[in-house]
């Protein structure tokens, strides 16, 4: 049994998805927010580190693979597949950021238990800020890796992303439109967009994989719709984590801008901003020794 079974409770899971990591997968139920895969080894000493994948139509636990492999030999390392991914549950219910925060709050209070560093990509960036924010005395310093929330462009209105999930989720077209988007042709230029070179064929298989078990669809549609993102995740999250050390990794994404990242950086002593360039927002495959170096300057609090 594992550390975070004995605190948990959970109860070791043998999925028909390939596991995203080879580590051992557990699951956690709770009311407010169904059931909740992750990885963990827990074997290593000091702080704990907590992974935090993105949102898009394929993401899971393996986009940070570069990292749990390699701090798990000095660390207790667990990685959440968030609600509607991965190996957690992909219901047909309401998936919002309140939830997918709820979810890495468990993940923090009920699993591990202890001050955490907690590290997420992109649209998981909101989702950990929010989470950090409801349980501020289990996060002891936060990653940011390549995240949202930092473009001029605003957030449409509540209205006009349940108008667009409404049309998206449509029972006719629903499945049709995901098949598209999760298609493997799909799948591999979209991913080719977010390396500087070609997509790892392991990256691209496991996406696809991921992307067509039952009920893969729900989930990404919401995301789709824009109904996942934070209207002002600037003021009304980053700006906020003022008692902790925050590392932002960001050079360029296709998907995501940073323009107003500088000005909350430059205001805030416990912000860093790191470029690790070049990048297109996944420096954990593009340059894994820089990143895995920088990393451990960071929580050493070089």
């Amino acid at each position: 049994m594992t550390h975070a079974e004995a605190v948990s409770g959970s109860k070791r899971i043998d999925p028909p998805l390939p596991r995203a990591l080879d580590a051992p997968l557990a699951e956690l139920h709770t009311a407010a927010t169904g059931r909740i895969a992750y990885y963990a080894d827990a074997e290593g000493d000091g702080r704990p580190l907590l992974l935090v994948h993105s949102i898009n139509a394929a993401p899971s636990s393996f986009e940070l693979k570069p990292l749990f492999e390699r701090f798990r030999t000095e660390r207790p390392v667990y990685s959440i597949d968030l609600p509607g991914f991965g190996q957690s549950e992909r219901g047909h219910r309401a998936y919002s950021p309140a939830l997918y925060a709820k979810a890495i709050e468990v993940m923090l209070e009920q699993v591990i238990g202890a001050p955490t560093d907690l590290l997420a990509l992109s649209l998981g960036s909101e989702l950990a800020a929010r989470a950090t924010l409801a349980a501020p005395d289990k996060v002891a310093s936060l990653v940011l890796v390549s995240p949202t929330g930092f473009s001029k462009r605003r957030v449409p209105a509540a209205g006009v992303g349940r108008v667009a999930h409404r049309l998206l989720s449509a029972p006719l077209w629903a499945q049709g439109l995901f098949d598209l988007v999760s298609s493997r042709q799909s799948i591999r230029y979209y991913l080719n967009k977010s390396f500087t070179g070609m997509a790892p064929q392991e990256v691209i298989d496991y996406a696809y994989a991921t992307s067509h078990q039952p009920g893969a669809r729900f989930a990404p549609l919401t995301f789709l719709s824009g109904q996942l993102f934070t209207r002002d995740a600037l003021s009304g999250l980053y700006a906020r984590l003022n008692d902790i050390p925050v590392l932002a990794i960001a050079d360029r994404d296709p998907y995501v801008r940073f323009e107003r990242l500088p000005e909350l950086t430059a205001s805030r002593p416990n912000w860093r901003h790191e470029t690790l360039a070049p990048n297109m927002g996944l420096p954990q495959w593009d340059h894994p020794e820089a990143t895995f170096e920088l990393l451990d300057g960071f929580w050493r609090g070089d």
